[in-house]
């Protein structure tokens, strides 16, 4: 397990002062980004060997959202690696130990001279673990969305600079902002699920179809050329007991 400390900083937060969905993946994303770097298996030498990991999955549950000035522990681990694929779960904590959001990733390995999918050697996850550590306790979703045939059209999105990151793609927690915008300001998220499908880059333009089932929403962010960048489970739900007190 690779773990790092923080505190919720105002930048990072809503008008609740909670921290953001998106604020959530970027700590997981770091936090990655960080045992990678530590282990000099980081950007310098995925790119000094063609190689890079993308995300195929993510399934995210919140328990409670972070607060303002909050000190939390972000933590995670690879529980296994398969082909192409490997598997990371995330957690973030308090102080005291107990979880308040819980997820998991699928992420495959990419040979990006070749521009396909590459198999994982024993040299590329050196220092990450043999692979069989325990998985976290938690209700496994499927990797794959299905997409409702009836949905509504929101307004078009230009991918701007801002979005891009190292590998030149939108930004894996762009994506979910995107969709998010497309919904109701006041529904409160309590889970998420993302299948990554096509990358999109600076100059593309997204338009999301948004789909409604009580508190489940789905939204499916499409290429120019009608192809799916990815699609978006958000499901709503009402606030716990513990946060009402507040």
């Amino acid at each position: 397990m690779y773990s790092f400390e923080s505190r919720v900083r105002y930048s990072e937060v809503d008008v609740n002062q909670e921290l953001t969905i998106t604020g959530i993946i970027n700590y997981f994303q770091d936090c990655s980004t960080f045992q990678s770097e530590d282990l000099n298996l980081g950007i310098d030498y995925l790119k000094g060997r063609c190689r890079a990991w993308w995300l195929s999955s993510w399934q995210i549950v919140i328990e409670r959202y972070p607060r303002l000035g909050e000190e939390i522990v972000i933590s995670t681990w690879p529980y296994d690696f398969k082909g192409i694929y490997g598997y990371r779960n995330f957690t973030i904590q308090d102080k005291q130990g107990n979880y308040l959001v819980k997820a998991n990733s699928i992420w495959f390995f990419f040979d990006t001279e070749a521009g396909r999918p590459a198999r994982i050697s024993p040299e590329d996850v050196r220092g990450y673990g043999t692979g069989d550590e325990k998985k976290l306790d938690m209700e496994y979703a499927a990797r794959k969305i299905p997409v409702p045939e009836a949905y509504q059209t929101a307004k078009e999105i230009h991918v701007m600079r801002h979005h891009i990151d190292t590998n030149h793609h939108v930004n894996n927690a762009q994506y979910v902002d995107m969709a998010r915008e497309a919904l109701p300001e006041d529904i409160r998220i309590r889970q998420l699920r993302v299948e990554y499908k096509n990358a999109a880059v600076l100059g593309d333009v997204m338009t999301p179809q948004v789909s409604r089932d009580e508190n489940d929403w789905t939204v499916v962010l499409c290429g120019a050329e009608g192809q799916t960048c990815a699609v978006v489970w958000l499901q709503a739900g009402e606030q716990k007991e513990k946060e009402k007190i507040r």
